[in-house]
């Protein structure tokens, strides 16, 4: 068999091209690769019960021994956390964790849209133009996203911020801009991952998955689709930002537990433009590795 091609992505923070080290890379290439691996992921990885399984692990008492080895292996900084390491009392706890302020400044002012997440990052600048996601051939459906064909009507011509947070970054995501914040809506869904190998064998997760849908009504980029998107192992997404409240961008507004997993951003047209590193490598292909705070895009 062929080796696996690695993944690149583009760092923002180095300048360089760099090839993603993919958490748990083994097990998945086999259950989205291989035939056999098919069998276990749609009669048990894909499903709810698997996650809250593996969910009820990460929070024991007895997970707390694989913090310490994971930022290690990871090389994590221990000065951005917000609490000191030995007061996490279990892995998840540990996962969820919350940063100084200091760690993600926010970039310009409120034209600025910023990064809702630590992860790689993919931009659409035109969804109606997009008809190779990930995929030759994939068009990326809006409608199936939103579950809603008059909501999704208004980003048909719109555009997309895709942030795939992976296990090793910070799990806890913000508000992109600011504005009216209503309640988000659950559309249910089975747990595949988002993890590249998943990916590039299957776009379609992304608007398969469980996933929850915040409108943002904001004065200056009209209304604004938030969703979290849920994945394998992901069995919980917490929201702690109150439902129906002003919001600036920057707050949080919730966290994922255990798992890589994924946030998706769609704007209504001629609302955005993407920074020019999201725009180039998103156009070959590529995502940018970047920070929570830092700019995504500007106002129009």
């Amino acid at each position: 068999m062929r080796p696996a091609a690695p993944v690149q992505y583009f760092n923002r923070l180095t300048q360089k091209i760099e090839n993603e080290s993919i958490y748990g890379e083994k097990p998945l290439r086999f259950i989205y690769e291989n035939p056999l691996g098919a069998l276990a992921l749609h009669s048990v990885v894909k499903r709810a019960f698997f996650s809250r399984f593996y969910g009820r692990r990460m929070s024991a008492a007895a997970s707390k021994s694989m913090i310490r080895p994971f930022i290690e292996q990871y090389q994590l900084n221990e000065q951005d956390f917000a609490d000191p390491v030995d007061s996490f009392r279990s892995f998840n706890d540990f996962f969820s964790r919350r940063l100084k302020p200091s760690a993600r400044p926010l970039a310009g002012g409120d034209e600025t849209v910023i990064l809702p997440a630590d992860g790689r990052h993919l931009v659409i600048p035109d969804l109606a133009k997009c008809s190779d996601f990930m995929v030759k051939g994939v068009r990326f459906d809006v409608t199936a996203l939103l579950a809603d064909s008059g909501h999704a009507s208004r980003y048909l011509r719109g555009s997309a911020l895709i942030s795939r947070l992976c296990p090793t970054d910070y799990h806890r995501f913000h508000f992109p801009c600011s504005g009216m914040a209503a309640t988000p809506q659950e559309v249910r869904g089975p747990l595949y991952s988002v993890s590249p190998i998943a990916l590039l064998r299957r776009p379609s997760i992304l608007w398969e998955n469980q996933r929850y849908i915040t409108r943002i009504k904001s004065d200056l980029f009209g209304e604004v689709a938030f969703l979290e998107v849920g994945a394998t192992c992901v069995g919980t997404v917490v929201h702690t930002a109150l439902p129906n409240q002003r919001v600036n961008r920057g707050d949080e507004k919730g966290y994922f537990r255990f798992g890589g997993s994924c946030v998706i951003t769609l704007f209504e047209p001629g609302r955005v433009c993407f920074s020019p590193d999201l725009l180039e490598h998103s156009a070959a292909g590529r995502e940018v590795y970047a920070l929570m705070g830092q700019e995504a895009a500007k106002a129009i």
